[in-house]
């Protein structure tokens, strides 16, 4: 792990099912995890993270439990932020093609530096561009 990190296709998108999207009018879901759990690809410490996904759903709405299934995937991972991050946003607009879909993750500190990446799909409004 140390030196040139390493990234495995680990993180499983076939674990994400979906349910039709219960209303035909414009909505906006979001839903937040506290306990998000990877490994740094350096060190293979633990990086723990909070997971913030907002989308607006044209036909299909992501499945809780399996969405923390999905989550659970990357326990054991060596990925960086960004690669969690993006890889987060591609996997849910390839299963739900959303209307638009943002992903936040906040990283808890480490040597006194706060992490937060920020990845979307589509346009976002305004009112939830600002994260």
């Amino acid at each position: 792990m140390a030196g040139g990190g390493w990234v495995s296709d680990m993180p499983d998108a076939a674990l994400l099912e979906t349910f039709a999207s219960p209303a035909p009018a414009p909505f906006v879901i979001e839903h937040v995890s506290e306990e998000f759990t990877s490994l740094c690809p350096k060190t293979g410490h633990p990086d723990f993270g909070r997971i913030i996904v907002r989308y607006a759903p044209v036909r299909e709405c992501v499945e809780l439990k399996s969405l923390k299934l999905y989550y659970q995937s990357f326990r054991q991972e060596g990925i960086f932020y960004e690669a969690v991050t993006n890889r987060i946003r591609d996997d849910l607009a390839a299963r739900l093609k959303p209307q638009w879909l943002q992903v936040i993750t906040e990283w808890r500190g480490r040597g006194g530096i706060h992490s937060r990446i920020m990845a979307n799909h589509g346009i976002v409004p305004t009112e939830w561009s600002r994260g």
